[in-house]
């Protein structure tokens, strides 16, 4: 063995905080982590992706599925700047991250090959804590501070190491373990509870409520029972951010599915109706589809301070822990449901999982998208995760994707960066290689990001409990924006037609390609128990439209809650539909 190095003292400090593995492109200025972490045993791993900006997407991806810390390593220059999309997408959706960035210091200043200013390079996206190490006997407390923030501030964070420190003898140093956390990362790290006065105040405010609605964003996770329990003692109709779609069974009656234009008219429906707003954990940016200004009371929850007020005005903030939040909420409101409004709640949830349906029945050349996923929605598994790229593919699993209580789905949710969910998906399947992983995307990201990284796959899939990594590609050849509109006749335009299935059966892994809609749910049933990995391409219709929903289209408290009330308002949207389809031919 030889001698410790400044590298080791790194790897050291990985194990410490319980780092499973980095990610990572190797480049010479980062060399001598690598080393180090190959010559760890996989305690931790080092994975190597085909990209920095795939690598950084996967550390994201890790502290999404996990609520631990991600890690990723990149060297100097273009390597580092590679790093940003993912960073971003750290930041934005509020994760921890530590990148771990090596350099070389020997050139003169402003003179080196590959010099970039790394701290202005990272002085945004890693605006909570960008050091460089200069000492190696500083090297672990650097380290330990870096953790300790990404933690704390739920972001990405970054510390520049010069290859000469890295490969500097280590020095005799004892062991620094005061630095760890020993909390899982990523939560609240000590109990955070609002004052009694505010929580008294929200209380008023949501007793006096005659028609509650509840929004629930990522910030809710592991408050289910709690966001529940309060609903049905207000009588509450529930809507989710995109983000926090995982967050609820979306079987429950009341619950009116994603906000926003990705989202559901139902949802829509709830804001126009609604006259009490509770936001739980949510930063949702669809504002055009929040209510009215001045047409609601609104009590808002977050663990973070930053985030109170910022989509919509609020009269109580409450600065704490959802759940603890919640629960110290329902011991101070009423038993007061309302059943007319939840009935009305209820009634305008079935008429959209009618629409649902007709629409994915559409007929399409070749396939509807929308079938797709309404297929695969009746034979999700049961444990598992989703990882959901940028695209039209956003707005069917939003609207059409069920998915079971326990399985976690996560997304580009606030950056909306295209190419994340195959990076994901490698991140959700290393940290639970026993449970069966989905990832959705569109030939776009698929053509940016996937193909390289389906690499990565077949490098690791041996070694999974459960093979399983279905990644779906809707195939429509579209690159004249989002899809869902008149597709683009400009041959110059056409995106490439890639065989993505026969790509993944050069590699070792399963394809499938569809092209047929009576053969769809075949298609799953093949990829779901294939002993491999699999990929799912399926030729769908650009020109399926994706139908945003208008915002708050329809005011509930107008609607009676019954049947032939629920029928006239339906032929009321459809008669509405049909006439703005027809203005828009004249």
């Amino acid at each position: 063995m030889g001698e410790r190095t400044v590298a080791d003292l790194v790897v050291d400090r990985l194990r410490a905080w319980r780092v499973p593995r980095a990610f990572g492109y190797p480049g010479a200025a980062i060399a001598p982590v690598v080393e180090a972490l190959d010559a760890s045993g996989g305690d931790p791993a080092f994975v190597p992706a085909r990209h920095e900006e795939t690598a950084s997407f996967m550390a994201t991806g890790h502290a999404k599925f996990t609520g631990g810390i991600g890690v990723c390593l990149a060297t100097h220059g273009p390597s580092a700047v590679q790093l940003l999309n993912g960073l971003y997408d750290a930041k934005l959706d509020s994760k921890p991250v530590v990148a771990i960035v090596g350099e070389d210091v020997s050139g003169p200043l402003g003179g080196a090959h590959q010099e970039i200013g790394l701290s202005r390079l990272f002085g945004d996206v890693c605006n909570q804590f960008v050091r460089h190490g200069r000492d190696p006997a500083h090297v672990p407390a650097l380290l330990d501070q870096a953790f300790r923030t990404a933690a704390a501030t739920r972001s990405p964070v970054c510390v520049v190491l010069p290859i000469q420190l890295l490969e500097a003898p280590a020095p005799d140093l004892p062991l620094q373990s005061a630095g760890v956390i020993t909390a899982t990362p990523g939560v609240p790290l000590a109990r955070v509870l609002p004052h009694d006065v505010d929580l008294d105040a929200a209380a008023q405010v949501l007793a006096t409520g005659q028609r509650v609605a509840i929004l629930v964003g990522q910030g809710g996770r592991d408050a289910e029972d709690e966001i529940i329990a309060l609903a049905d003692r207000l009588g509450a109709g529930l809507a989710t951010s995109l983000l926090g779609k995982p967050v609820l069974d979306e079987r429950l009656p009341f619950h009116t599915g994603v906000l926003g234009e990705v989202g559901t008219p139902a949802a829509a429906e709830l804001m126009g109706g609604c006259d009490t707003l509770l936001m739980v954990g949510t930063n949702d940016p669809w504002t055009d589809y929040y209510p009215m200004p001045g047409q609601v009371r609104t009590v808002q929850i977050d663990i973070d301070g930053r985030r109170i007020g910022t989509r919509y005005p609020v009269e109580v903030p409450l600065i704490g822990d959802a759940a603890e939040t919640l629960r110290a909420l329902y011991a101070r409101v009423p038993d007061r449901p309302n059943p007319t409004w939840r009935a009305t709640v209820e009634n305008s949830v079935d008429r959209w999982r009618l629409e649902a349906a007709d629409r994915a029945a559409a007929p399409a050349e070749p396939i509807n998208p929308q079938l797709v996923l309404q297929e695969l929605s009746v034979r999700m598994p049961r444990t598992g995760a989703v990882a959901v790229d940028v695209g039209s593919v956003l707005y069917w699993y939003a609207r059409h994707l069920e998915l079971p209580p326990g399985v976690n789905a996560q997304l580009c949710g606030t950056l909306g960066s295209m190419g994340c969910a195959l990076p994901y998906a490698v991140a959700a399947k290393l940290a639970d290689p026993a449970q069966p992983v989905i990832a959705l995307i569109g030939d776009g990201a698929m053509q940016l990001n996937g193909l390289a990284e389906l690499i990565t796959v077949s490098r690791h899939w041996q070694e999974w409990q459960d093979p399983r990594l279905v990644v779906l590609v809707l195939n429509n050849r579209d690159q004249s924006g989002m899809g869902g509109g008149r597709p683009t006749t400009d041959p110059s335009r056409r995106r490439p037609d890639v065989p993505y299935a026969g790509w993944a059966r050069l590699l070792g892994l399963h394809g499938v390609r569809v092209d047929r809609p009576e053969l769809v749910g075949a298609a799953w049933d093949e990829a779901l128990a294939a002993d491999r990995p699999c990929v799912v391409e399926a030729v769908v219709d650009a020109a399926v439209p994706l139908d945003p929903p208008d915002p708050a289209f329809a005011d509930l408290r107008s609607i009676v809650a019954d049947g032939d009330a629920a029928r006239r308002v339906r032929d009321r949207m459809l008669a509405a539909r049909t006439t703005v389809e027809a203005e828009d031919l004249v």
